[in-house]
């Protein structure tokens, strides 16, 4: 495989944009579950610059902050090892907006991941997927798993999310995917 004309180095370059761009798509929820969210990092950043209410799930353990950590507090955000297809600590209909970032790839099984964030996520609400593209730089570093756009936009419209839209951005090596869960007035299609 030939590798992408970005520099080796291009994730962390585009990192500060990003979250940016994430807080942006995601301002208007007040409280976002972020999925597969390792150190807290953006569960962080979210709570900070938009005073959202976060919570971050991720499967292991090995980089969450510790529970007494003074960043952690119970109103604003909490970091959470937990299996992301089983959220049985969130009520139906109670989050607003779900992001996961570089984390599709890693899901064992993304269908039963995104039914239960659609259980999890209020009528109207958004979910936003960033991940890593096929033949991208990622896939010269790492050679994992990923997924086309199509295929995202493909499990969200599975899932039963409306007005999906799957494409790349930042020079087509981020896959930037979202959509809504149907308000009273949408029909799934």
């Amino acid at each position: 495989m030939r590798a992408p004309a970005v520099p080796r180095d291009f994730y962390e370059r585009i990192h500060d944009r990003l979250w940016e761009r994430i807080g942006r798509e995601l301002s208007l929820a007040h409280r976002v579950l972020d999925v597969g969210c390792g150190n807290c990092g953006l569960v962080r950043f979210l709570r900070r610059r938009y005073r959202q209410r976060v919570t971050g799930v991720d499967i292991s353990d090995g980089k969450l902050p510790r529970q007494d950590d003074p960043s952690c507090s119970r109103a604003a955000l909490r970091c959470i090892k937990a299996d992301a297809s089983h959220l049985s600590f969130l009520r139906d209909g109670g989050v607003d907006g779900m992001v996961t970032t570089w984390a599709l790839h890693e899901m064992a099984d993304p269908k039963a991941v995104f039914r239960e964030v659609f259980r999890v996520m209020r009528p109207g609400g958004e979910v936003l997927i960033v991940d890593f593209p096929r033949n991208g730089l990622a896939q010269h570093l790492w050679d994992e798993k990923y997924w086309t756009p199509e295929g995202v936009g493909t499990l969200l419209k599975k899932v039963g999310f409306v007005r999906v839209r799957a494409r790349t951005i930042f020079q087509d090596q981020v896959i930037w995917a979202v959509g809504f869960r149907p308000s009273g007035t949408e029909t799934k299609t």
